[in-house]
C-alpha cells in the first residue's frame, strides 16, 4: 500500500503544533531543572567573576545548561546550539522565561566557557550534587557509639567531670571508598615516528613559504618537497614494512628536516637584519616552529642511539602536552591523554588527580581518602582498590586512622584459613570494584571520555570534568527515582494487609 500526500508543501506557518494546548510536564529536562541547585552552582560559577567591573555575563544557568546539554546528548558545540534553540524542553531546562527562536550565545563561546570554568569548578558543583543527594547525612547510630565509646569517668571530682552534652562528638568512619585510575584519549591521530617526523616537514615548508612572502624573496630555497613526499608514500603505503625500511625513511625526513630548518633559521636572521621584530605574526606559527624543533632533537636522539623511548616524547605536533602512557591493556597498550585518578563514593565520582604524564597511582590513595573526608567530614570505613593501590605505605597510613584496605594482607598467607564470613565479604568487596570500571565504560561509550576533541591543556582537563559532572547529574537524578520508589514502598506495606490466619485472623503487613 502507498500513501502519500500532494507535493504542495506546507509553509511553516500553517504547520500545527501541540505546544499552544499542552506542554509534558513529566517530560526528563522538566524534571531534571526541578532537582537541580542552581543556586549552589550559579554560586560556583560566579566564584571568581566581580559584580560591578567588567561586562556583563550570560545567565549562569545558561552557561551551566549549556554544558550539561552538550555532554549528555554527546554534541559537538554548533549542533549543541542548534539543538537548545530548535528544543523548548531545553530552553525550560535553562531558565528561559519563553521560546525563543535566537541563538542563547555564539557556538565559538564554548571555548572561552571551557576555559574560564577549568576542572576546579567542575569538581565543585560535583560536590555541590553529592551534598544535594544527601548521602553525607550524619548517622544516628555512630553519634550513639562515639558515645558509648566515651564513657563518663567514673569517682572524679564535680569539676573534672564533663556533662555528656559538651563531649565531643567523635565522627566514626562509615562509607565505602572505591579507587582506580584511566586514561581520558585525545582525538588524534595514531602516532609513529615516521608520521610525525613527515608532518614537521611539511610544517616547516609551510613556514618558508609564509616567511618568503613576508621578507618578498623572490627566489625561494630548494626544499624539495616533491622527493620527500615521494619517499614517504613509498614507505607509508605499503601494507607490511620491515624495520630496516621504516628506520631508512626516518633517517630520509630527518635530513629534509634539518635541511628546511637551517633554511628558517637563515630567514628569521635576514629578517632581524631588516628590522622586521615579528616575522612570524600568529603565535601558533611560533609555536608550531618551537615544537618541531624539539621534535627534531627527539627523533634524531632516537634515530642515533637506536631506541624508541625519550624523555617528554611529543606525539603529536598541534597537542605537544599529550604524552604516551603505557597501560598494558588488551586493546591498546600505549594510550595518549590525561591520565586522571578517580574516587567512586555512592556512584558518584570525583576526580582527584589529572596528569598529562603516566605516575603510580598508588601515590593518589592518601590524597582521594582526605578528599573524601573534606567532604563529608569523616574517613570511610574501607578503601576497595586493586592490588597496586596496597603499598606498605598506603596500609600504614589507613591502619592509623582506623581505615581497612579490602585486599590480600602482605607477607604469607595465614595458617588459619579466612572463615567463610570473610571469605564472602572479600569477594563481595572486590565485586563492587567493578562500579569504577563501570563508571569509566559509561564515560567512554556514551559521553565521549576517550574522544576528546578540544586543542589546549586546560579546555581538555575541563573537557573531562564536565563528563564526570554530567554522569554526577545522571546519578543525582536516579537517587531522586530510587527515593520515591522506596516512599511508595513503605506506603503499600503499612496500607495493605492480608490474612495468614484464617481462624484468628490476625493481619500482617504485605510484603511489596
Amino acid at each position: 500500500m502507498i500513501r502519500y500526500n500532494s507535493t504542495k508543501q506546507l509553509t511553516i506557518e500553517e504547520f500545527k503544533t501541540p505546544f499552544e494546548i499542552r506542554i509534558d510536564k513529566g517530560n526528563r529536562w522538566v524534571k531534571l531543572s526541578e532537582k537541580m541547585p542552581w543556586d549552589e552552582l550559579a554560586a560556583i560559577y560566579y566564584r571568581n567573576m566581580s559584580k560591578d567591573m567588567g561586562a556583563p555575563t550570560i545567565d549562569a544557568r545558561i552557561v551551566i545548561g549549556s554544558m550539561i546539554v552538550k555532554h549528555k546528548l554527546g554534541l559537538d558545540d554548533r549542533e549543541a546550539i542548534e539543538t537548545i534553540r530548535e528544543n523548548l524542553y531545553i530552553q525550560y531546562f535553562l531558565g528561559l522565561s519563553a521560546y525563543t527562536y535566537e541563538d542563547v550565545f555564539d557556538r565559538s563561546l564554548f571555548t572561552t566557557l571551557r576555559y574560564r570554568m577549568g576542572i576546579e569548578k567542575f569538581d565543585a558543583m560535583s560536590c555541590a550534587i553529592i551534598k544535594s543527594a544527601g548521602i553525607d547525612k550524619p548517622n544516628k547510630q555512630n553519634k550513639t557509639t562515639a558515645k558509648a565509646d566515651n564513657p563518663k569517668p567514673e569517682n572524679t571530682n564535680d569539676k573534672e567531670n564533663v556533662s555528656e552534652e559538651n563531649q565531643p562528638e567523635v565522627q566514626k568512619n562509615r562509607g565505602k571508598l572505591l579507587l582506580d585510575a584511566t586514561v581520558a584519549d585525545q582525538m588524534i591521530a595514531y602516532p609513529t615516528d615516521l608520521s610525525l617526523v613527515n608532518r614537521s616537514r611539511e610544517e616547516s615548508e609551510r613556514l618558508i613559504d609564509l616567511l618568503c612572502e613576508v621578507l618578498q624573496v623572490k627566489i625561494k630555497p630548494r626544499t624539495y618537497r616533491r622527493i620527500a613526499r615521494k619517499h614517504y608514500l613509498n614507505i607509508a603505503k605499503k601494507k607490511q614494512k620491515t624495520r630496516k625500511e621504516i628506520r631508512k625513511a626516518v633517517g630520509k625526513q630527518l635530513r629534509f628536516l634539518r635541511r628546511n630548518l637551517q633554511i628558517i633559521n637563515n630567514l628569521l636572521d635576514k629578517a632581524e637584519k631588516e628590522k622586521l621584530s615579528f616575522p612570524l605574526k600568529e603565535y601558533r606559527d611560533q609555536k608550531i616552529f618551537w615544537v618541531i624543533q624539539h621534535i627534531y632533537d627527539q627523533q634524531m636522539m632516537m634515530y642515533t642511539n637506536k631506541t624508541h623511548s625519550v624523555d617528554d616524547r611529543i606525539v603529536n605536533i598541534y597537542q605537544p602536552y599529550v604524552r604516551p602512557i603505557v597501560r598494558g591493556k588488551d586493546k591498546a597498550k600505549v594510550e595518549f591523554g590525561a591520565k586522571i585518578g578517580v574516587s567512586l563514593d555512592e556512584g558518584f565520582a570525583r576526580i582527584n588527580t589529572l596528569s598529562w604524564d603516566a605516575y603510580n597511582e598508588s601515590t593518589d590513595l592518601q590524597k582521594q581518602v582526605e578528599h573524601y573526608k573534606g567532604l563529608h567530614g569523616y574517613y570511610p570505613e574501607v578503601v576497595i582498590t586493586d592490588k597496586i593501590y596496597g603499598t606498605r605505605e598506603n596500609r600504614q597510613w589507613l591502619k592509623e586512622r582506623e581505615i581497612r584496605f579490602s585486599g590480600k594482607p602482605l607477607g604469607r598467607p595465614p595458617k588459619e584459613a579466612l572463615s567463610p564470613y570473610q571469605k564472602r565479604r572479600q569477594r563481595k568487596e572486590q565485586g563492587t570494584r567493578n562500579q569504577v570500571e563501570g563508571k569509566f565504560g559509561q564515560g567512554k561509550n556514551a559521553y565521549d571520555l576517550n574522544c576528546v576533541r578540544t586543542r589546549t591543556a586546560r579546555t581538555s582537563e575541563s573537557w573531562v570534568a564536565c563528563i564526570m559532572f554530567v554522569m554526577n547529574l545522571i546519578k543525582f537524578s536516579q537517587v531522586f527515582l530510587f527515593s520515591f520508589i522506596k516512599m511508595l514502598k513503605k506506603w503499600l506495606e503499612e496500607t495493605f494487609y492480608r490474612f495468614v490466619d484464617s481462624k484468628n485472623a490476625i493481619l500482617i503487613p504485605m510484603k511489596v
